[in-house]
């Protein structure tokens, strides 16, 4: 088989390590027959993990050099419907229309350079969203996300849809080829959209949170007043939020309450 050379435009570092291959699927909680739906499975490693458990795993796979390596390693799971290989971009398929109505999970190990941008399609975007969603992401974003003691509009975004939880870091030594940075698997589990009212309340969420980070060394009163106007006080008071706070320091909870009026 012919040797695949990583393209570094689709920022391709190859997860080989089996340790933690199977951390990625532990973390899904991978049961016999469930759906899975995996990202940019490359060479097919953590393809394999993912059949091993018994998974039906449909693929996304951008690289059209590696559909045919896909397909010849393969070959067999392909022919007994337990792996469906689709060509074409994860920022631009419909996971309803991939992965038909049942229940799916999303594993994978993405480009880095559009880790937010996949966050928010299969989190916010998409109709139909994955249960639980496991992607192997830069550790100071994992970090940042699931253990900082400040929020962010990142950690926000993923927290109101879903438990998170940083699972293991991973080294750079583990990928080929390494990348400049070490890693981490980001889990995020019982994903739903169960803390918003309605459609309008989601919306106001996402527009409260971003003018309320728009300038960070800014109170929050100043920055949110564009959308609240004279009531910005008011907002405040009844979403127990304390006049001087700043973005960074407020829970999620208090986000929710802020923007549910």
């Amino acid at each position: 088989m012919e040797k695949i050379i990583k393209k570094k435009s689709l920022g391709q570092h190859f997860l080989n390590a089996p340790v933690y291959l199977r951390a990625m699927a532990d973390a899904a909680g991978i049961q016999k027959g469930e759906c899975v739906l995996e990202i940019g499975p490359g060479e097919g490693a953590l393809t394999r993990e993912l059949l091993v458990r018994g998974a039906t795993v449909v693929a996304v796979e951008k690289d059209h050099r590696l559909i045919s390596v896909l397909e010849e390693t393969f070959a067999d799971e392909i022919q007994s419907k337990k792996l469906f290989i689709h060509e074409g971009d994860a920022l631009e398929i419909d996971a309803g229309e991939i992965v038909g109505k049942k229940d799916f999970k999303l594993v994978a190990n993405i480009p880095y350079y559009i880790t937010g941008a996949l966050l928010r399609k299969f989190l916010s975007e998409e109709k139909k969203q994955p249960s639980t969603l496991v992607f192997l992401v830069q550790k100071e974003v994992a970090e940042r996300v699931a253990k900082s003691t400040k929020e962010s509009i990142l950690s926000l975004s993923i927290k109101v849809y879903g438990e998170v939880k940083y699972i293991k870091t991973v080294p750079r030594g583990a990928f080929s080829p390494p990348p400049d940075v070490d890693s981490a698997i980001l889990a995020v589990t019982n994903i739903s959209r169960n803390n918003f009212k309605d459609a309008a309340h989601e919306k106001k969420f996402f527009a409260v949170l971003k003018s309320g980070f728009a300038q960070k060394r800014k109170m929050l009163k100043k920055n949110i007043t564009g959308i609240f106007g004279n009531g910005t006080e008011a907002a405040m008071q009844n979403a127990s939020i304390a006049e001087n706070s700043r973005a960074e320091d407020i829970a999620l909870e208090k986000w929710l309450e802020l923007s549910s009026h």
